[in-house]
């Protein structure tokens, strides 16, 4: 009778392509993963993985029964989730969020998620940098903006608002901005090589924002505005607090950006959604669904994409 674990270790390490990587994902020393894996070896009487002094690969008898172990590993965490009482969810779940908007708004949930669900273990990565979730071997990926066509499985959990906000200071000694034209006559605050989709009547328009301070980082863009460094484009949720205490003002109110949203992604198939995913995907929507004004932005001109 082959052991669960020692099939979840040796998809694992395929997955990861190592045991490094895999022993980091799994919270396991290298030197366990290794005894799994040699223990599933014995008992099937084939080699599944080539060892070599740079490391290890795939034989063609482990990519075979690869194929096998993933759906059983997904058969039976589809079956400790049906006899789950209550929906109760259990397991390891790995989560990859963004920075700002997780520690902002993200981390107070999971801890309530943990609170509620005792058995279920939850080990969150915070970055912005874009994650790679099936080779980097996470359950779920929270993201925000509009997503491009992936094979993932996405799921919309609630609308996300962006505004333009200046600092007083800034816009005093500046000129005029009334019209979204006017962003050639001022310094932008940048997150990257971004570009600005704005509406003017109707119409999409794409601005190519210019100037000296370019930050990966959503608190730093705000702090660098608030210090009346230029014209930034942020988050309502971000914003919002600022410009309620007067730190920074709104800006081309009456030119709204595209809407964007929070997405739940996960690798398919999509026929299976394992209670652990359920329970955060459901205690997401009822803290950012509906129309509750999570954002905290005092006026923001909302238009949809």
């Amino acid at each position: 009778m082959f052991d669960l674990d020692d099939l979840r270790a040796f998809t694992e390490v395929v997955e990861a392509g190592g045991l490094t990587r895999a022993s980091q994902r799994l919270g396991m020393s290298k030197s366990l993963l290794s005894r799994r894996v040699a223990r599933l070896e014995s008992q099937l009487g084939a080699q599944l993985l080539a060892r070599t002094t740079r490391g290890m690969s795939v034989t063609e008898a482990g990519a075979s029964f690869k194929l096998h172990a993933d759906r059983i590993v997904a058969e039976m965490q589809a079956a400790i989730d049906a006899v789950s009482a209550d929906g109760e969810a259990c397991g390891l779940l790995r989560i990859a969020a963004p920075l700002t908007f997780g520690l902002l708004h993200l981390a107070p949930i999971l801890a309530e998620l943990a609170v509620r669900h005792p058995r279920l273990e939850i080990r969150t990565s915070y970055s912005d940098r874009y994650v790679d979730i099936v080779g980097e071997g996470y359950d779920v990926a929270i993201r925000l903006g509009n997503l491009p066509d992936s094979s993932l499985v996405a799921r919309r959990i609630a609308p996300v608002h962006g505004v333009f906000v200046a600092s007083p200071a800034y816009l005093a000694r500046s000129p005029a901005l009334r019209v979204p034209a006017d962003l050639d006559e001022h310094e932008a605050v940048r997150q990257g090589d971004e570009i600005w989709r704005i509406l003017d009547n109707g119409r999409e328009v794409s601005i190519r924002p210019q100037g000296r301070f370019i930050a990966d980082n959503g608190q730093a863009v705000l702090a660098a505005v608030i210090a009346g460094l230029g014209v930034g484009r942020l988050p309502a949720f971000l914003a919002g607090p600022a410009i309620t205490r007067g730190d920074v003002a709104q800006v081309l109110s009456d030119f709204p950006i595209p809407e964007a949203g929070i997405y739940l992604l996960r690798p398919p198939p999509s026929t299976y959604l394992p209670n652990k995913i359920k329970v955060l995907a459901d205690l997401l929507i009822e803290r950012f669904g509906g129309d509750r004004n999570w954002e905290g932005c005092p006026r923001m001109a909302r238009v949809p994409v």
